[in-house]
């Protein structure tokens, strides 16, 4: 693909693909510690909370957060690439990729505001429902790699 990426353009996809495997697996990891950090707040085991709080911020900050800032600076100079700035045409596929990437990022937001609110001891979820919550980042993904390989009405 030539575009203002040039030769660089592979080097750009390859990156922002590791960063986007990076990303997802802290939306896998962090709401299964979510889920953990809950039942030891339950279970009244304090040390074993404070554990669960280390390893969120770690995760968060080491993994989650960085990768995500990588997913979208690389993602949207791909997009640029390509045309979405020039009203390139097919690219309703991309359209529907990025708002699902925006609402995955709001997920990401949640899961730190709620992974604040346990370490602050006041859940709001039952463990049934963080379970449901855990399987978000598996339907997006599905409909992203969808979305990117199928590239449905382009």
């Amino acid at each position: 693909m030539i575009g203002w990426l040039g030769a660089a353009y592979d080097w750009v996809k390859a990156a922002h693909l590791i960063f986007v495997i990076f990303w997802m697996a802290g939306l896998f990891m962090l709401p299964r510690y979510l889920v953990y950090h809950q039942e030891a707040l339950a279970a009244g085991s304090d040390a074993e909370a404070r554990t669960w709080i280390d390893r969120e911020g770690k995760l968060r900050r080491i993994i989650l957060t960085p990768a995500m800032i990588a997913v979208w600076a690389l993602g949207l100079a791909l997009a640029v690439n390509i045309g979405l700035l020039d009203g390139a045409g097919g690219l309703g596929w991309l359209h529907l990729k990025l708002l699902i990437v925006f609402l995955l990022s709001g997920y990401h937001g949640w899961m730190v505001g709620y992974a604040r609110k346990l370490a602050a001891g006041r859940p709001t979820l039952s463990g049934k429902r963080l379970r449901l919550l855990n399987e978000v980042p598996a339907f997006a993904t599905i409909a992203i790699v969808i979305l990117v390989i199928v590239k449905p009405g382009a």
